[in-house]
């Protein structure tokens, strides 16, 4: 669904809202410039047969120590002294290191310590001016220290409780200026890109498409490079602790496929934009069988006869990026929504977020690309519909509904396109 069509439909929210708080937990901590894990290649001194030391470096934010969703690296039943491991094909300058412990409260936990060693060329070294090394579960434990170039990086832990594991691993490099490629879209793609661009700037906000200031853009950078998302649950269907976790997976491996498209393009300034999932909508609370306090709950909020989470605590409600009156404080704001109904066909995106059918997103957890959901998210960024017209010398792509069913070049630069015409706006 277009954008702007998608708008008219959901401002008829803008009211007054009761609502019920019922928890909320501590966001995970933003994490400081570029995340050069993602470029490495991980190892490990011992990996339990059922987990992966892949998952360090996948780019998923974990919701708890105890993630019974995503991959994560175990070491049971091994104790003792143990190690992950990053390795580049290049040396890198590495400035910070922040992890994730896995803790399931039972044969792994977290470690009784940990430190950070680079490779010197013939052995490993601690890193020197060390600010310390935090160990709690539930969130990133950073330790900054004087910059390192080396091709390794090694996160050595020691067992206390039980064995080790890890989520995540992120490792920032000093600050550099990311990739200054510019606007060279293929010699094929240049007409139909203008020819869309044109389109847009005559047929949208009045002629004043570059005034709205809710695009999904606005968002990302109002919070420096990540986005917070409400579950809206439009479902009378329980959902365990489990398939929680398994909706904000997806929800960030699908979101990742866009901004990807992104990563040291045209003076972009990101390499990496975490999607957290601060809050859950329900009509009532125990069909939510979990008892931690990892998402808010918002239960009787009800709007367009479906759940809603606290509308003071809503980019869409709250366009200044203020959030004076959100229970949650400004850190649980939320800038999209996951709109879930049962028995809804099709999709809409606008800037609030997406909505889509609960069966479909439930049915296709683990699937390569979700289709519907990732043409919404396009909508989210500006990206328009072509229900009446196509491009001159493209075929098939995912913002032409039914067309495709992954994003193609075509709508990669579409993206981009958008961020050439609006980056000014934000200072590049």
């Amino acid at each position: 669904m277009n954008t702007r069509k998608a708008l008219a439909s959901t401002a008829s929210i803008l009211v007054a809202a009761g609502l019920a708080l019922v928890t909320g937990g501590a966001p995970a901590q933003a994490a400081p410039g570029d995340n050069l894990a993602w470029t490495a290649t991980p190892s490990a001194s011992y990996t339990s047969p059922w987990e992966s030391v892949a998952a360090i470096r996948d780019g998923i934010d974990p919701p708890r120590s105890n993630d019974t969703a995503n991959p994560r690296w175990g070491t049971w039943p091994n104790q003792g002294q143990q190690w992950a491991e990053l390795t580049w094909t290049t040396a890198q300058t590495v400035r910070a290191v922040e992890v994730y412990f896995f803790d399931d409260g039972g044969g792994v936990r977290v470690p009784a310590s940990w430190r950070v060693q680079r490779w010197t060329g013939s052995a490993f070294a601690d890193v020197t001016g060390a600010s310390g090394y935090p160990v709690a579960a539930d969130r990133y434990n950073q330790v900054t220290f004087t910059a390192v170039s080396t091709t390794r990086l090694r996160i050595t832990l020691q067992s206390g409780a039980g064995s080790v594991g890890l989520l995540e691993v992120k490792a920032h490099g000093a600050t550099t200026p990311p990739p200054a490629s510019g606007w060279n879209p293929p010699a094929n793609l240049v007409t139909p890109l203008n020819q869309v661009w044109a389109h847009q700037e005559q047929t949208y906000h009045n002629g004043n498409l570059y005034g709205f200031r809710n695009y999904g853009w606005d968002q990302l950078f109002a919070n420096r490079g990540h986005i917070n998302y409400c579950v809206r649950w439009d479902s009378s269907a329980p959902v365990t602790a489990a398939q929680r976790d398994q909706v904000h997976a997806t929800l960030a491996r699908q979101y990742r496929k866009w901004m990807d498209a992104m990563v040291g393009h045209n003076n972009w300034p990101y390499t990496e934009v975490p999607v957290r999932v601060v809050g859950w909508a329900v009509r009532d609370r125990a069909q939510l069988q979990w008892s931690d306090n990892s998402v808010d709950i918002y239960v009787g909020d009800i709007r367009e006869n479906a759940p809603q989470c606290a509308a003071p605590c809503g980019r869409f409600f709250n366009q200044g990026g203020q959030y004076p009156n959100c229970p949650g404080g400004a850190a649980r704001h939320y800038d999209h929504s996951l709109w879930l109904t049962d028995g809804f066909g099709g999709g809409a995106g606008g800037d609030w977020g997406q909505r889509m059918g609960r069966e479909y997103y439930m049915n296709n957890l683990n699937a390569e690309n979700m289709t519907i959901l990732l043409h919404e998210i396009g909508h989210t960024y500006g990206l328009d519909d072509f229900y009446d017209w196509t491009p001159s010398g493209v075929g098939g792509f995912i913002m032409r509904a039914g067309s495709a069913s992954s994003i193609t070049e075509f709508d990669r630069w579409m993206l981009r396109d958008w961020w050439r015409h609006l980056k000014s706006r934000y200072g590049y």
